[in-house]
């Protein structure tokens, strides 16, 4: 049975109440008949719960109206006041109230005229031209969608007879009478002088005062801090007022007789509101219950308790007790579950708590399935449920395995709901769980399975990259984890926290492949941070890579100059987005339209975090600035030009530099310079006034203003010395005082040579000369230096004369001597001295001949093994062909060497007669290798070594040499006579003109025994074997194609191969008697005995130096260029020959 409470409904007839609990209306044939009132209710439905419901009640009412009623006119006198009331019909609210006239326009309202809040219309004092007969109050209901209209009212003002009568004296008297001091109309003078106001907690306040009086009063209010004043000032209105809003506000009437006023005392007030509410709850028989209710008003609410709908009385009872704030029982009992209220009123309105109260007494029964299986993550919380119902509350506990304790370990939590939280999951978690549930009525258990897997990991690289613009960036996303979710594993990619789409990322410029995110060409606007997502079905991972792009910064804007001034400006500007790239240097360039338009140039640099600075400028020169930013990346396009600025023309702040006088035709002097650039200028009309006057003889200067760099004075001595000058000069004025330099008229030739000429012989390749130096005014110019010349007039050791073939050194001015390297042994020499100066050279000196000594003799030309036995060795050997002076002898020096670094007892035979070009050697040990060196030897000592290697043959064995005749060079193959069967031979391929041991290719082949040939023939016959062979052949003929190709065409060669494609044909004489077979071998420096032989080597090279000469730097040759590309690189070649050996191979048996 529903029953239905709350606010008493007092219109009969609105409803009806049915057993089922509807509420109804009656029937009405208007919808306009109805009128909305609100009302909280609260209906009981059984004995255990209750609700509580906001009604929209409808209330029948009528259409508004005015009544039908005749007005009668109102006649007024000239400055009384009056009040048209209004007196508007009932209507649903809001009401709005208009005072119009017959044709709807609004009646002028102001200080005088107004309308009160209720609607009536007040005048403070009428004229004239308030009189009309169609004043007419509209009343207007928005909701009801009405406006109604009253009957118009007529109002006339008239004046006295004697106010009429100007002339009267009664007239002033009359208009004396009417003036007075204000009079409230409202409030009104019965309310007295104070009135009190009440308004709810949260509305709007509004106070009202309207007067009346002759001159037209005005309104004041002494508090408006927080409220407004409306209707000229007439009402004051303060919105949502609080407490603190409570208090006196005063309206003050006043013109020019007095003043009245009104003090309005404000109470705040409020309905009831709840502080505490009393709770609903369970509760198991035997539990105490305590209700709380404290709600708080003005004026203080009454608070009354209910039972399911009916007031609750005293209760007397020990088990309970109840006071205007609290009920409490004490050992619950089935039969007190009941819905309990508490209700608190006072006069602005009435609130409603309601508590159910329900006592049981339930089994615990578990409302999570038995047997669930969880699965966690390493790392993450895990939560077992074990949801129930159960009254008592039970206590809840829960084990592991078989295990009967409880878990209450530190990394266990359990909820009051029964829910078990592994804070931390770990391997070791996984197994069986079980949930017990007990109270004082029974008991209640369920088991929940946890397997645990691995979490789930990412990592991004590269971490936070730096790219430039245009430039690709990958970034590889690794992920680990459980292998039991490998098909449920997946990888995103987010930026800056949204997702992008595998399939369509940015146009086509970021490009993703499951754990791969490509940006071929990066751009700005592809900064960001770029996240790597991987998920399964348990848990996600993700990590970050922030991309940085550089780029050049962006151009500068907003040019501005300021603080203008002759010699600077100062620019300011407001930098461009330095594109993730600090900003380190600004560069303001200039351009100027008078010398070269349109060409920008740098003026200053200035550290990157300044946007101002103070730009020097330079006369006469009409600029416009641009700015450059510069970054680590490069750069920045240039700001847009600033404005054009002109600076004024000045005098020269500088002269010309670099002032010198030049080589000229005999008997003039020319004069340059370096001309002012045109920036330097300062201003029009730019000369040079050139000063002059020879030295120690004139003291006037004399001058020439030119508009050239240079001039030229006629009529000059030679080589005399000037003082000379020159100054800027512009329209403006001339430059500072200039530098007076020296300068020298033309030169010429010297007219004197060197004499005293002696030439010092230090050795066979070295000669010092050594000079008299001629007189200064003999040089007629600058000394630049002495060239030194000689040249080779007949050799001494044939007695030959030569053609001279001129050899020349030039030497600096301060010097008399110097050193003449690159002579020849036992030769004799000419050598002339001649001066010169920048105009050219004088004449030589007289010739001086001189002789060289005798020299250490080059390497013999060859040295050849004519014959090897198993004990003897017939060498052969050439002269040298520089031999450098008389040549007394030879040197024959041999050795046993092999394989390793050991090398055997030198062994030497001095050979006195120089015409002797063989020997034979004997007691030499059989199959052993041996080395040869010969020298040749004059008075001055013995030369460079040439080598030879060797092997003797073995017991019973023979070596047997032979040439071929020569083959063409295109030929590929050459047939040999029969050899030996077993035997091993070299085979080598040599030149025709065959003068040393050089080979182009050799090769060792062994030739079948006997016994092998019926393989060997056999094998030969098989197709297969031909093929191959064949094959094999094609090859090693391509290789040695282009061996041969190499070696005779092929860019440089060195010194060796030079003369083994150009050998002596004096050697092919002796071709035919060379004996055995022969390769080439580098000669080795050897241990022991040998030392002797490096001795003489290092004593003959070091014969040739030209570092110990000229002052310690053989540099010194080089003063005109010539020495050094005639010198250097013959030595050079001499050495490279020095150390060229060969080496003869016999063949042997094993």
């Amino acid at each position: 049975m529903a029953q239905w409470t709350g606010t008493q409904i007092a219109e009969p007839g609105l409803l009806v109440q049915y057993p089922y609990g509807e509420c109804v209306t009656p029937k009405t044939n208007h919808p306009s008949d109805f009128r909305v009132v609100q009302r909280k209710s609260t209906m009981l439905t059984d004995h255990l719960f209750s609700a509580s419901y906001l009604l929209n009640v409808f209330s029948v009412v009528g259409i508004p109206k005015f009544p039908k009623e005749k007005i009668s006119p109102k006649d007024v006198e000239h400055g009384d006041s009056i009040v048209l009331h209004c007196n508007p019909p009932k209507g649903i609210p809001p009401l709005h109230i208009y005072w119009m006239n017959i044709d709807l326009q609004h009646i002028p309202q102001d200080e005088r005229v107004s309308m009160s809040r209720q609607g009536d219309l007040y005048f403070a004092n009428v004229d004239e031209n308030d009189s009309r007969n169609d004043y007419c109050c509209f009343a207007a209901f928005p909701r009801l969608r009405t406006i109604v209209q009253k009957m118009p009212m007529t109002l006339t003002v008239t004046r006295s007879k004697h106010a009429n009568d100007s002339s009267s004296p009664r007239a002033t008297t009359a208009n004396l009478i009417k003036e007075r001091k204000p009079r409230l109309l409202i409030p009104s003078e019965s309310s007295g002088r104070s009135s009190d106001v009440t308004v709810i907690k949260g509305n709007d306040l509004f106070l009202e005062c309207i007067a009346e009086g002759l001159p037209t009063p005005r309104l004041t209010w002494n508090r408006v801090d927080r409220g407004v004043t409306e209707n000229y000032g007439k009402v004051l209105m303060v919105e949502k007022v609080t407490a603190a809003d409570g208090g006196r506000y005063t309206c003050i009437a006043k013109n020019a007789l007095g003043e009245t006023r009104h003090d309005f005392n404000v109470h705040i007030e409020e309905p009831p509101s709840w502080v505490e509410k009393p709770q609903s709850g369970v509760f198991s028989i035997g539990e105490n219950l305590v209700l709380l209710c404290k709600a708080i008003g003005n004026p203080e609410p009454t608070i009354k308790w209910k039972r399911n709908g009916l007031p609750v009385g005293d209760m007397k009872p020990s088990r309970g007790m109840v006071t205007t704030r609290e009920i409490s029982i004490t050992q619950l009992q089935l039969q007190d579950s009941a819905v309990y209220q508490c209700e608190a009123t006072n006069k602005h309105g009435t609130i409603l708590a309601t508590a159910n109260v329900d006592v049981l007494d339930i089994t615990p029964e578990l409302l999570t399935p038995d047997g669930e299986e969880y699965v966690a993550v390493v790392g993450y919380p895990s939560y077992l449920h074990c949801q129930y119902f159960a009254i008592p509350t039970p206590d809840v506990t829960w084990t592991k395995e078989d295990s009967l304790s409880r878990l209450d370990m530190p990394s266990y939590y359990q909820y009051p709901n029964g829910t078990l939280e592994i804070r931390e999951t770990r391997k070791t978690d996984s197994g069986s769980y079980t949930c017990w549930v007990s109270n004082s009525v029974g008991k209640s258990a369920i088991t929940a399975t946890l397997t645990v897997r691995d979490a789930t990991k990412v990592s991004v690289v590269p971490k936070n990259p730096q790219v430039l613009k245009s430039h690709s960036v990958e970034f590889k996303c690794y992920a680990e984890y459980d292998s039991h979710l490998r098909h449920h594993f997946k990888i995103s990619w987010r930026k800056d926290g949204e997702e992008l789409d595998m399939n369509k990322t940015e146009e086509g410029r970021i490009i993703i492949e499951r754990d791969t995110l490509l940006i071929p060409s990066v751009e700005l606007e592809d900064n960001g941070v770029y996240t790597c997502i991987g998920s399964t079905s348990l848990d996600s991972a993700v990590d970050d890579s922030r991309l940085t792009v550089l780029y050049v910064p962006d151009p500068p804007e907003d040019l501005y100059l300021s603080e203008k001034q002759s010699r600077s400006v100062q620019l300011s500007w407001t930098p461009g987005n330095s594109n993730n790239s600090p900003i380190n240097e600004t560069i303001v360039e200039f351009e100027e339209n008078r010398w070269e338009p349109r060409k920008w140039q740098e003026l200053i640099r200035i550290p990157g975090n300044m946007t101002t600075a103070v730009v020097p400028l330079a006369p006469y020169v009409n600029y416009q600035f641009r700015v450059v930013s510069v970054n680590g990346v490069g750069r920045s396009r240039p700001s847009e030009p600033s404005e054009r600025y002109e600076t004024p023309p000045a005098a020269p702040d500088k002269n010309p530099e670099n002032i010198r006088v030049e080589a000229s035709e005999p008997h003039e002097m020319v004069m340059k310079w370096e001309p002012l650039k045109p920036m330097e200028q300062n201003g029009p009309g730019m000369e040079y006034k050139v000063s002059w006057r020879r030295q120690g003889i004139e003291t006037e200067w004399n001058d020439e203003t030119v508009k050239k760099h240079s001039l030229i004075l006629k009529n000059t001595p030679t080589f005399i010395p000037y003082d000379i000058k020159v100054q800027a000069v512009n329209s403006l004025g001339s430059g500072p005082e200039p530098v007076v330099i020296t300068g020298y008229s033309s030169e010429d030739i010297p007219e004197a040579a060197p004499s005293n000429i002696i030439v010092q012989v230090i050795n066979s390749t070295l000669a010092k000369a050594i000079w008299s130096t001629i007189p200064k005014d003999r040089v007629r110019g600058h000394l630049r230096g002495y060239k030194v010349s000689w040249w080779k007039t007949r050799s001494r050791l044939d007695g030959k004369n030569h053609h001279p073939e001129k050899h020349s050194l030039t030497f600096n001015g301060d010097r008399n001597d110097g050193m003449i390297p690159g002579l020849e042994p036992f030769s004799e020499y000419r050598l002339t001295v001649l001066a010169f100066n920048s105009k050219g050279a004088g004449p030589e000196s007289l010739a001086y001949d001189f002789q060289t000594p005798e020299g250490v003799p080059e390497k013999p030309h060859f040295l050849k093994i004519l014959n090897f036995d198993k004990e003897s060795v017939t060498l052969s050997w050439g002269p040298p062909k520089k031999p450098n002076g008389i040549v007394t002898g030879y040197i024959l020096q041999y050795q046993i060497i092999n394989e390793t670094d050991d090398i055997g007892l030198l062994h030497e035979v001095n050979i006195t007669n120089p015409s002797s070009f063989s020997l034979r050697l004997s007691n030499l040990s059989a199959s052993t290798k041996y080395k040869f060196y010969a020298k040749a030897c004059t008075l001055q000592g013995c030369g460079k070594p040439v080598t030879e290697e060797g092997i003797t043959i073995s017991e019973g064995s023979k070596a047997v040499g032979k040439i071929t005749e020569a083959v063409k060079p295109t030929q590929k193959t050459q047939p040999l006579e029969a050899l030996e069967p077993g035997t091993a031979h070299t085979v080598r391929l040599v030149t025709k003109n065959w003068v040393d041991n050089n080979s182009i290719s050799a090769d060792v082949i062994e030739t079948r025994g006997r016994a092998y040939a019926g393989i060997y023939e056999r094998i030969s016959t098989q197709g297969w074997f031909i093929g191959l062979m064949g094959a094999i052949a094609m090859l090693t003929l391509l290789l040695l194609t282009v061996c041969f190709v190499k070696r005779n065409k092929g860019g440089k060669y060195s010194v060796k191969e030079k003369e083994d494609l150009h050998p002596d044909p004096e050697g092919q004489s002796i071709k035919d008697e060379i004996f055995g077979e022969y390769s080439d071998s580098d000669e080795k420096p050897l241990k022991g005995s040998l030392r002797s032989l490096d001795t003489d080597i290092k004593t003959a090279e070091s014969a040739d130096s030209l570092v110990e000469y000229g002052e310690g730097d053989h540099r010194m040759f080089n003063e005109d260029g010539s020495f050094i590309g005639a010198y250097t690189g013959c030595k050079e070649k001499a050495s490279v020959e020095s150390i060229g050996s060969s080496t003869a191979t016999f063949p042997f048996h094993a």
